[in-house]
């Protein structure tokens, strides 16, 4: 993560001092971040551009981590008009991290010239981390749109690693939460455009969640890719060290993998480390490489004042704002994390001011009374709650943090590349994993073939639903022969489960008269485990039953007996 310098290899307290140090005072800045990429950039004197005029089937779009981005030297990328995009093509820059992954589409296995992946250009610092992150996401909607504009039926997918993976987290949220206008158009892409979402070391996970949040099976594979991740449904303990960024992805669920390794403290952080937490929304507030860089300075230190000032004097407010606090279960450190997220919007003060009367000491609030009574039991749940909420606070900070998750060649925030135990049912890393589903992606955008979502599916499974029951709400004497419906037919390329739907409500018929029976065929819709047949119809039963005289206005209700199939 770039803070190799600052283990200097002396005794052990002084590691255990500067791990603290490092999770704690720098945050996000040591817990998100990648180590310094070495990746390669174009030198040519003159740099060409490549414009968004040529289209793709698929467009992958790269966030890499900490110094993982293209710089001045590449071919960028531009639109059909010459405008720069915060971009450039993958074959003119190179990342060490996830190549593997976004070229995999690339080697032989997708046309070519049917895929491509761009890495997005944004500051990948930490000298402002918010700012860094939001430029991330801009840019990368930015790139999407621009694509579109050009080549409407791009299909895209998100892929991003460390504080990469806070972007694509971010961007990829966006997408799928938006509304679309009145004329079905949307501000930055239609989120059926995005065809999946990669995440490595997600900053945003949620504690018991599996890889594949929002997935029919969250634990084995995303929706429409057959191939199982692994074995079990257990999840990674802990939860994202930045619970703020967390969400659900709307409309892109099921087509998000969000990985993460047990010890890599980025997205498995311990619970109850609420200082820790805390530490780390102070660390996006500040300018942590000049902290890592000069340490404690003039400069660095009212950087680091002026932050935590904020926070306090945001904390007063919000406390002044809730007349009710002192009874609340809500402590002073629960306020403090509230109001250190980047994002905190300010609450207006809503708490009475005594009205003075001249000549006569102001009176005590019949608030402040009551206040002063429940002073004792918050103080209580304060040292409680202070307690409570950082059982694990201490343990993490003991158990070297910065080599847990960073250490050269042991840190788990390069498992990755290294997380196959085909003995235990995971054949594949999870880099290798995210490949062969890019892959898969990108031969079906090739082909044309629809986006295999869970939304698509149960649209198409309640169509074909709808087809098979209207017959029977629509005629009012058929004859079981003269009934042909289609049967359902699932593709042998992905196991579709129909669900099973309620019949549309039809108008009440006119009662038929007493002496006449009606004889309404009902057929039988394969339920879930059942493969149906092609080419078969489907098993119909018939009910037949006779109504007594009743009044025009009064509907009868019907009993079916089922006749067993020949």
């Amino acid at each position: 993560m770039g803070i190799e310098n600052m283990i200097v290899g002396k005794s052990k307290r002084v590691r255990v001092a500067l791990s603290a140090f490092a999770i704690g005072a720098l945050g996000a800045g040591v817990v998100i971040a990648a180590p310094w990429s070495t990746s390669s950039t174009t030198t040519e004197a003159s740099i060409e551009l490549v414009s968004t005029a040529t289209c793709y089937d698929m467009v992958s779009i790269a966030i890499g981590g900490r110094g993982d981005t293209p710089r001045e030297g590449v071919k960028w990328l531009t639109t059909p008009d010459g405008e720069r995009l915060p971009a450039a093509m993958s074959g003119d820059y190179s990342s060490d991290w996830i190549d593997q992954a976004v070229r995999a589409p690339n080697n032989g296995n997708v046309v070519p010239d049917s895929y491509a992946a761009v890495y997005v250009e944004y500051p990948a610092d930490l000298s402002s981390y918010e700012n860094a992150v939001q430029t991330g996401v801009t840019n990368s909607q930015t790139i999407m749109k621009s694509i579109t504009a050009s080549c409407p039926k791009t299909r895209f997918a998100i892929v991003g690693y460390s504080e990469g993976a806070d972007v694509a987290r971010r961007t990829a949220m966006e997408v799928g939460n938006q509304v679309a206008a009145a004329d079905g158009t949307y501000g930055i892409v239609d989120p059926s455009q995005v065809v999946g979402v990669v995440i490595f070391a997600d900053a945003g996970r949620v504690s018991g969640e599996g890889p594949f949040p929002g997935a029919e099976n969250p634990f084995s594979n995303p929706d429409g890719f057959d191939t199982k991740y692994q074995n079990g449904n257990t999840a990674i303990p802990g939860q994202g060290a930045l619970p703020g960024t967390s969400g659900g992805f709307g409309a892109l669920d099921g087509r998000v993998a969000s990985f993460c390794s047990d010890g890599d403290l980025t997205c498995a952080l311990p619970e109850n480390t609420s200082l820790i937490h805390l530490a780390a929304n102070v660390g996006r507030q500040v300018n942590a490489d000049a902290l890592q860089n000069e340490q404690l300075t003039p400069a660095t230190g009212a950087d680091l004042a002026l932050a935590l000032g904020r926070i306090a004097v945001n904390a007063f407010n919000d406390i002044a704002s809730q007349p009710n606090w002192m009874q609340s279960d809500e402590t002073f450190l629960d306020v403090l994390i509230k109001v250190s997220e980047p994002n905190y919007k300010p609450s207006t003060v809503t708490t009475p001011v005594s009205a003075k009367v001249d000549g006569e000491q102001e009176p005590i609030e019949t608030g402040q009374m009551v206040d002063l009574v429940y002073l004792p039991q918050k103080i209580f749940r304060e040292i409680t709650g202070f307690i409570s909420s950082n059982q694990n606070t201490v343990p993490v900070i003991m158990n070297d943090p910065y080599g847990l998750t960073l250490g050269p060649g042991s840190g788990h925030h390069f498992d990755y590349w290294r997380d196959a135990d085909a003995a235990n049912g995971k054949p594949l890393t999870s880099v290798q994993y995210a490949a062969a589903w890019l892959t898969q992606l990108a031969e079906q955008a090739n082909k044309g073939e629809p986006v295999k979502t869970k939304e698509v599916q149960e649209k198409a499974g309640r169509a074909a639903i709808e087809t098979i029951v209207a017959p029977a709400t629509t005629s009012a004497t058929p004859t079981p022969t003269a009934t042909t419906t289609a049967p359902v037919t699932t593709s042998p390329a992905v196991t579709t489960r129909v669900p099973v739907a309620p019949a549309p409500a039809a108008e009440a018929p006119a009662p038929a008269p007493a002496s006449e029976p009606v004889t309404t065929p009902e057929c039988t819709v394969p339920v879930e485990g059942e493969t149906p047949v092609e080419g078969a119809p489907p098993v119909c039963v018939t009910t037949t039953e006779t109504p007594a005289a009743v009044a025009p206005e009064t509907a009868v209700p019907t009993t079916t007996a089922a006749v067993p199939a020949p």
